[in-house]
């Protein structure tokens, strides 16, 4: 089954999750929206060591030599005209990975200041699945209301919290771990992913 999901990537620490997603979705045939924030292009390139490949260029990194399955769509954080921008661009849900404590906050309050909290907004306004992975700590009162908020309002709350049950020997382990959690909730399985019960 095909998917069309919109993914944001925001200025909060945690690139390796959005890499490991979007290598994840790339390789199985659907749509992928991506939109980046400009925090987000400087954390991403620093934490990947990428400054020379800008967004295109990491997208196309991901694919390992080979042509990936899914359309990768790169849209501009601050053209509102873009199709996720309204409702009745249908998806199958929203990603923010990783969610910073700005755009939680915007989700949270419904404040519409750039493409990707406008397209979490329509998100959760067509009650479609929208997860926020956030990644803070500690976290604030402040931060604590601002995922109530967001919760009450549909999204799901994932804060990057990989498990250990399964034994990790790697980085990658943990991260792939975390991914296919928040892939769960948005319906779709990754093969061959560790659970309770198999290990």
């Amino acid at each position: 089954m095909t998917h069309r999901l919109v993914i944001g990537i925001t200025g909060a620490s945690g690139s390796l999750y959005a890499r490991k997603m979007l290598q994840v979705l790339s390789a199985m045939p659907g749509e992928l929206h991506l939109i980046v924030s400009n925090m987000g292009r400087q954390v991403l390139a620093h934490e990947m060591q990428i400054p020379e490949l800008g967004i295109g260029g990491f997208v196309r990194s991901l694919a390992e030599g080979s042509s990936p399955a899914a359309d990768i769509v790169i849209h501009d954080n601050y053209d509102m005209f873009e199709p996720v921008a309204s409702g009745s661009f249908k998806t199958s849900g929203m990603v923010i990975i990783p969610c910073s404590m700005k755009t939680l906050s915007a989700v949270a309050t419904g404040y519409s200041h750039d493409l990707i909290s406008r397209a979490a907004d329509v998100t959760l306004k067509e009650k479609r699945p929208l997860v926020l992975v956030t990644r803070e700590t500690p976290l604030s009162l402040v931060h604590l209301k601002n995922m109530c908020a967001a919760a009450e309002a549909g999204a799901t709350v994932m804060p990057a919290s990989p498990g250990f049950y399964n034994h990790p020997q790697s980085i990658d382990d943990l991260v792939e771990y975390m991914v296919g959690r928040v892939l769960d909730h948005l319906n779709i399985e990754i093969p061959g992913m560790a659970r309770w019960g198999d290990v």
